[in-house]
């Protein structure tokens, strides 16, 4: 089923003076008009439902307008005489549009899936010492999308900054080091958790709480409670799904990499949505270590961070990381987030978080 069907056979929205009628029908005829000049239709005003006529036809909403008496008294459109003039089904004076309507029966709207991407898998093979049999990939990442204003989000913004949830304070010890892989984890599992209660009926706060109930055991000191459950009942409340929420979340706290922009959902070849595709890491200090690091290495130069809608999120494996020059990077975002110390101490303390993380994924 299309998504973009359901969204506009849910709930009426108007949206720069267009409306949105729930009825099966209208949803099933659609217009979308590039209006900007920039090659796609998702931005907002250039998609909408179109409306009944009373000859039982579709008229397209956007940039229609009324027809005028011409010389033999028969209504004539001003915009050129081919486009044809017909009476709205409600009634009322006759009007034309120079935009045409989609049968999305006929011509149905094709989505993009959602990138799925469980990153590196923890708990690989292990040999009688404990040590890994698979490949160790350091501060590895996962491809997401978020969705930017457009018709399935019902142009709300689902890739907004909505401030820092996850705190990223990474400490020097092995436990502190795991919790902050488990507060990723437990932010994915809590947007889940909301993200299908509201699917299930269930209001935004109370989505919200079932996102909470995930969320607990989690160390306060690493997340911000209040802030997430605010940011669940507004992403709710919006077109968001559960993956523009986990980016969202870990954005906005400084744990995303943007790869690009791509066309996720269309019609007929119009771009109706776009998405933002991401790398997202369990930390910033990760994601900032992967910004800088890549350059220096001649295995990512074929790749980079791949495409938009297939972002390339790989950790570094062993020999990558020792290859690494942290001198050349400039780790001054990081610092200013973790607790006023010299930095001098930070890069002396920097070598025992690296052994910590290894031993972490040999376990």
């Amino acid at each position: 089923m299309i998504r973009a069907r359901l969204l506009l056979a849910t709930a009426a929205f108007v949206v720069g003076g267009l409306t949105f009628v729930p009825t099966s029908a209208s949803a099933q005829q659609l217009c979308a008009v590039d209006l900007n000049g920039n090659g796609d239709a998702a931005d907002e005003g250039e998609t909408a439902n179109c409306h009944l006529t009373a000859a039982g036809g579709w008229m397209c909403p956007i940039g229609e307008t009324a027809c005028v008496t011409g010389s033999t008294g028969a209504p004539e459109c001003p915009l050129g005489p081919q486009f044809g003039c017909a009476v709205p089904a409600a009634g009322g004076v006759p009007t034309c549009s120079p935009n045409s309507c989609i049968d999305t029966r006929s011509n149905p709207i094709v989505e993009e899936p959602v990138p799925d991407d469980p990153g590196a898998l923890p708990d690989g093979p292990v040999d009688a010492e404990g040590n890994c049999l698979g490949t160790i990939e350091i501060f590895s990442g996962r491809a997401a999308r978020c969705r930017p204003a457009g018709l399935l989000t019902t142009f709300s913004n689902c890739c907004k900054d909505k401030g820092k949830i996850v705190k990223d304070g990474m400490g020097g010890s092995l436990t502190s080091i795991s919790t902050k892989i488990a507060v990723a984890r437990g932010v994915f599992s809590g947007m889940s958790a909301a993200f299908t209660a509201f699917r299930a009926g269930a209001s935004a706060g109370q989505a919200a709480n079932a996102g909470l109930g995930a969320i607990i055991g989690i160390d306060p000191t690493s997340i911000a409670v209040s802030i997430a459950i605010n940011f669940m009942i507004e992403v709710l409340l919006q077109g968001c799904d559960q993956q523009d929420m986990e980016v969202g979340m870990l954005s906005g706290s400084g744990m995303c990499h943007f790869v690009g922009s791509y066309c996720t959902t269309s019609v007929l070849g119009i771009c109706l949505q776009k998405a933002h595709g991401n790398c997202c890491f369990n930390t910033k200090l990760g994601r900032i270590i992967q910004e800088q690091g890549r350059p220096q290495l001649k295995s990512f130069d074929a790749v980079g961070w791949g495409t938009a809608k297939k972002p390339y999120c790989r950790g570094f494996t062993s020999e990558e990381f020792q290859a690494l020059d942290f001198s050349k990077m400039d780790l001054s975002e990081y610092y200013m987030d973790i607790e006023a110390r010299a930095q001098s101490q930070i890069q002396v303390d920097m070598q025992g978080k690296i052994d910590a993380y290894q031993q972490t994924i040999k376990q």
